[in-house]
């Protein structure tokens, strides 16, 4: 069991030249009791963006606040605080901050698809 916020996670920032402004926290994962999963809440700076990329793996997104967008299967999806997305494994996708401030989602991801 646990207890806390999300303040008290430290902030891993992406060093990638594919990545623009991006950070992850790793809230619940193995470590906390969850086995086989891992909630991250990720973070893209004002025109920032996340890699493009696909895996062999799902994961289910709930964004908290901000606009961006979901580029999946060729379209760009417009996303808001309170959209949610499923991404299946091998498809490619890419979030972006495309509003004002930060623009911050969950991710929920299988053990093996956190890095």
């Amino acid at each position: 069991m646990i207890v806390s916020h999300e303040k008290n996670v430290e902030k891993v920032e992406f060093d990638n030249p594919e990545v623009k402004g991006a950070s992850m926290k790793a809230i619940i994962s193995p470590k906390e009791g969850w086995e086989g999963h891992v909630m991250r809440v990720m973070e893209v700076e004002e025109e920032g963006y996340t890699p493009k990329h696909s895996h062999p793996w799902p994961h289910i997104n709930y964004m908290l606040e901000g606009k961006g967008t979901l580029f999946i299967d060729g379209k760009e999806h417009e996303v808001e605080k309170g959209s949610y997305a499923y991404v299946p494994e091998n498809k490619l996708h890419q979030f972006k901050n495309v509003g004002k401030g930060k623009f911050k989602f969950i991710c929920i991801v299988p053990e093996k698809g956190h890095k």
